[in-house]
């Protein structure tokens, strides 16, 4: 793509928009008030916003390589403290996606740079569930089923933060652990029992 079609892109959005709403760039600019916190993979092909057919305002994002929460990554820390404690949102929710680059680039045996201490965190997913993955004969449903585990993982992330702890016990949070099926499109909720693993896991996670 042409980096000058973006904005001819541009112009016809804003047109699009106007032609529905006169107000709406006005309405945009007065403020936020999403209810729903999206962790997301950066892959080009996986929008937040589109796959669920969200509007502009409705959804706060963050995307990395993987959909990791990393408790050292300030990044993700301070996107989900902003979103907890100061928009208040209502939902959490990890989505990862079936054929992952990040997730498979961390099942090789290879050097790859830089990038080595950000795949280290799902290497360790893959030795936790070791037994359950070299069980999986067919190499695409193992790779697919490390995508499944690494969501679970970076749940069970989010809610040892304090962020996470003290929204669960002053209000309603949920935390969502899904997938999305690029071959499908659809998104698949993973049903993880959060608060069953979270009262197993509070006598050494617990920061209150």
């Amino acid at each position: 793509m042409q980096i000058e079609q973006i904005f001819k892109n541009n112009e016809k959005w804003i047109a699009d928009k106007l032609a529905l709403d006169k107000d709406y760039f006005k309405k945009l600019s007065e403020g936020q008030n999403p209810e729903i916190l999206y962790i997301g993979c950066s892959d080009s092909r996986v929008t937040a916003e589109e796959i669920m057919g969200v509007q502009p305002g409705e959804v706060f994002v963050h995307r990395n390589i993987a959909n990791l929460v990393n408790n050292v990554d300030l990044s993700v820390m301070s996107v989900l403290n902003f979103a907890v404690r100061q928009l208040n949102v209502k939902h959490i929710i990890v989505c990862g996606h079936y054929y992952c680059g990040g997730v498979k680039a961390a099942m090789k045996a290879e050097d790859l740079g830089i990038l080595n201490p950000w795949l280290r965190n799902i290497r360790d997913v893959y030795r936790m569930y070791k037994d359950e993955l070299n069980a999986i004969t067919d190499e695409t449903l193992r790779y697919n089923r490390l995508v499944e585990l690494n969501v679970q993982e970076q749940c069970i992330n989010l809610i040892k933060t304090a962020a996470v702890q003290q929204a669960y016990k002053q209000r309603n949070l949920t935390v969502h652990g899904w997938v999305f099926d690029i071959h499908s499109g659809k998104l698949i909720d993973l049903k993880i029992n959060l608060p069953e693993i979270l009262s197993n896991i509070m006598e050494i996670y617990s920061l209150e």
